[in-house]
């Protein structure tokens, strides 16, 4: 297959930058402590400072594989497929989560929302940044509002990403795992001043998984 083939398939998400998957525990969020399997995809643009997976931005860096092959694997291991990135909704999420519901998959997905919806899911956890802001139509099916805080200013931003999304989504606060001594006495006190909030932490850090 020529490189303009693997380009062709790429842009129709028939293929997609797999950076690595591996099946895990979650360890954020509402599903943390549940068995996994996550498929990370390469490619992001919106460049957090403090992205402890910066590895993941450049697509090319990561080979074009294809959605059957990813499948098969995935399901080797679990019904429960966790898509992450990068930025997964840099491509195009149809073909492989069509795959995935056809074998009777349960599909999260992990995004900062920059790019429009595409895929079907069970599950949405959405972790906007300041950098590159949601399109208006995530915050409508976000399941989860998962907001990090580095600084004092996320409090803020946290609440004004939270008046955007649907009444049932659930508001999560998680600390910036190399600040997170100094933020996690002011996100303890937050959430118990404002209990609309949760506090969500990397649990898989503490248990030294990946």
């Amino acid at each position: 297959m020529n490189e303009q083939e693997v380009n062709a398939l790429v842009e129709r998400g028939e293929m997609l930058p797999l950076m690595e998957d591996f099946y895990t525990i979650q360890g954020e969020g509402f599903h943390k402590g549940t068995a996994a399997y996550f498929i990370r995809i390469g490619g992001c643009d919106v460049g957090c400072h403090w992205c402890d997976v910066k590895e993941s931005w450049n697509a090319k860096l990561h080979p074009p594989t294809g959605v059957d092959q990813i499948v098969e694997k995935a399901l080797k291991s679990s019904k429960t497929i966790v898509v992450t990135g990068g930025e997964p909704l840099t491509w195009n999420m149809e073909p492989l989560t069509s795959r995935l519901k056809a074998r009777g998959a349960k599909i999260h997905i992990e995004t900062s929302g920059a790019y429009p919806m595409t895929g079907t899911w069970d599950w949405i956890c959405l972790s906007p940044k300041k950098i590159k802001l949601p399109t208006p139509e995530i915050y409508e099916v976000a399941d989860e509002l998962k907001v990090i805080v580095f600084n004092k200013h996320d409090f803020q931003f946290a609440e004004e990403q939270a008046a955007k999304v649907n009444r049932n989504c659930i508001l999560y606060l998680q600390p910036e795992w190399s600040n997170r001594e100094k933020m996690m006495p002011l996100i303890v006190d937050y959430v118990m001043q404002n209990p609309q909030w949760k506090v969500s932490l990397q649990t898989h850090k503490y248990l030294n998984i990946p």
